[in-house]
């Protein structure tokens, strides 16, 4: 396709026997082509935007990484497919969008994969390698660990290799992940020194989080050091390559969740040994500008080691023998973060960024109990309930447009919506058009309520099943909120697809009020649903166009009692987003939620508790495993 947004490896096949070479001939092949082979040691890090100096940053103190860019090729503008872990970790395990396996791009859930996919290390295990993990996996799917890693745990490290067997090592650092925000301390960089966000409030408990922050890096960077001095020690430098990443953006508030440069963009190097300098595109000390994306780091480690990349894979190799130019674009994606939906997608080329929100209805900042922890998302709330904030900052405690464009150059933090501006229209078609391709490209699956029967990457490509572009208008439609299209989803609210369904029932939740010409459709259609993804959908709709007597007996006792987590979850963020004297009712039921099994059920149902009963503060410790 046009523009970038596939390669001849995203044309997804049916099948593992056009997915995957037979093994004896792949050795072969891998042995002919590559002789002695190089090493490849992967340093990752977490949840952070790169506060490095290699990337002119003139309060990061990251010696380590600076040289190691200085010797290597440096990624400018690098991202992760997910603005969180899990959901990013599978597409760094597989090569594949999360969202084409759903329901992989939700935060905590398991991946439903087609059979030939397997851990990426495998194919290099195949051909010889010592592969090690030391040791995060957190993948969101069933990935075959035995098969993948020859170990994988705190222990695992190259040194425990077979004598002469080249070697794959991965060592994950948490040093920076959103978890060592959660607990104020002293920071040793100067809070005056770091700059604040345009969207933040400029307070010191945001100034010194962010100075944290900092800290934290300086320190990761030392840790980078030591397990460089290691390799060195062991005479390795000159025949292993070595690549540091980030495995998402960045945790400071309106980093991790959300699909801005603020929690997609991530670090990105790797060095080149002199040995083997002739399998990068790009001289050491290169800076590359083009967009790149994290699911790009499979099918490069692959080429460069001389094996077949398969044709499942999305990225696009950046070296050796399979790389084919610069890449126009870099996409990314997210639908459910802990307890809170939020269905966006987006892409950015080398200076624009495009957002598609695809429930716009719901406020920026939903709280997420886990993400509450920090102090600064606390101040930053708090500041919202005191009417403190300026527009740009306020803005975020509202609701969304169904499209926004920023310019990276002249708007880093990307708070001027261009969307509407008739400069940029050329470029917001373009980049309309680019995402587009590339959602239908990967058969995107974020449409499809999470744990109906056709999610999954065999199960949504069954015929009939999930038809991706006719839902994609009407989501588009639905987001568009528009009064005049309330008859077109009451009349698809008779449609046999569940999924069509559902986003009819969006489509008059986004009205609210809006819909009311169509509520005599709504209640037959309510009464006869089958789905319970739907009725809750509906249920909420209902209760804006004055039927709160029938939605909110049902979605409490959905709350209270139904089989399915998910479904018990999503009738909790319904009762959660009506008015609050609808609300009500439930009340008694969300306390008893607190001991509820599910994690994002208890934590979502202390918040509604609180906010029913008016007790709630930023500050309360709602987050329970």
């Amino acid at each position: 396709m046009e523009n970038g947004t596939v390669n001849r490896r995203q044309v997804l096949i049916g099948g593992a026997a056009g997915a995957l070479a037979a093994l004896a001939p792949r050795i072969a092949w891998a042995e002919q082509k590559t002789g002695q082979r190089p090493n490849i040691l992967c340093l990752t890090s977490e949840d952070n935007n790169p506060f490095l100096g290699c990337y002119g940053d003139e309060v990061a103190q990251t010696p380590t990484l600076d040289a190691l860019a200085a010797e290597g090729v440096r990624y400018e503008h690098a991202f992760s497919s997910a603005p969180v872990c899990a959901p990013s970790r599978f597409a760094l395990i597989t090569g594949m969008y999360a969202e084409s396996c759903m329901p992989g791009l939700h935060m905590r859930a398991t991946a439903k994969m087609p059979d030939f996919v397997r851990g990426w290390p495998q194919y290099l295990r195949e051909v010889g390698y010592y592969c090690t993990n030391n040791s995060k996996t957190d993948y969101n799917a069933d990935i075959d660990i035995a098969a993948t890693w020859d170990d994988s745990s705190g222990r695992a490290h190259w040194r425990n290799r077979p004598d002469g067997a080249p070697f794959l090592a991965i060592f994950n650092f948490m040093t920076t992940h959103e978890s060592s925000l959660h607990n104020p301390r002293t920071p040793v960089t100067d809070p005056q020194l770091v700059d604040v966000p345009d969207y933040l409030p400029d307070t010191p408990e945001v100034r010194r989080d962010i100075a944290v922050y900092y800290d934290l890096h300086a320190t990761l960077d030392g840790q980078i050091a030591d397990v460089l001095a290691q390799l060195a020690a062991d005479g390795l430098e000159d025949d292993t390559i070595v690549v540091y990443y980030g495995d998402h953006g960045g945790a400071m508030p309106r980093g991790k969740e959300y699909v801005f440069d603020s929690g997609l963009r991530t670090p990105l190097i790797i060095r080149f040994p002199p040995k083997w300098a002739h399998l990068s595109p790009h001289a050491p000390g290169s800076v590359v500008t083009s967009p790149v994306n994290l699911i790009d780091v499979p099918p490069t480690l692959l080429s460069v080691v001389g094996v077949p990349v398969p044709d499942y894979m999305h990225g696009h190799a950046l070296a050796g023998d399979d790389y084919d130019g610069p890449q126009e674009y870099a996409f990314g994606a997210r639908n459910r973060r802990g307890e809170r939906w939020d269905f966006a997608r987006t892409v950015r080329d080398e200076r624009f960024r495009y957002i598609r929100y695809y429930e716009p209805h719901r406020i920026y900042m939903q709280h997420n109990a886990y993400t509450w922890q920090q102090p600064s998302m606390q101040v930053w709330e708090q500041h919202h309930l005191d009417g403190d904030l300026n527009a740009l900052q306020e803005r975020f405690w509202g609701t969304k447009p169904a499209e926004e464009l920023y310019d990276l150059e002249a708007d880093p933090d990307e708070v001027v919506n261009l969307a509407d501006d008739e400069r940029y229209h050329l470029q917001l078609a373009r980049m309309r058009t680019a995402l587009d391709r590339h959602m239908v490209a990967i058969r995107d699956q974020g449409f499809i309520p999470e744990g109906a029967p056709m999610e999954g990457y065999d199960q949504s490509r069954m015929p009939g099943a999930y038809p991706l572009q006719r839902v994609m208008a009407l989501a588009k439609s639905a987001a568009e909120r528009q009064p005049r299209n309330a008859p077109r989803f009451a009349a698809n609210l008779r449609d046999q697809n569940e999924v069509v369904r559902y986003w009819a029932a969006q489509g008059l939740l986004m009205l609210g009020e809006g819909a009311t010409g169509v509520a005599a459709d709504m209640l037959p259609a309510f009464d006869a649903e089958p789905s319970p993804r739907v009725r809750v959908v509906l249920a909420e709709a209902l209760v804006h166009v004055g039927h709160a007597d029938v939605a909110v007996p049902y979605l409490t006792a959905t709350m209270a009692s139904h089989e399915d987590s998910i479904v018990r979850l999503m009738a909790v963020n319904a009762l959660t987003y009506i008015p609050r004297d609808a609300a009500m009712p439930a009340i008694d039921v969300a306390e008893a939620a607190y001991e509820d099994p599910n994690q994002e059920v208890r934590s979502a149902s202390r918040y509604l508790f609180h906010m029913l009963d008016g007790s709630y503060e930023p500050s309360l410790p709602l987050f329970r495993f």
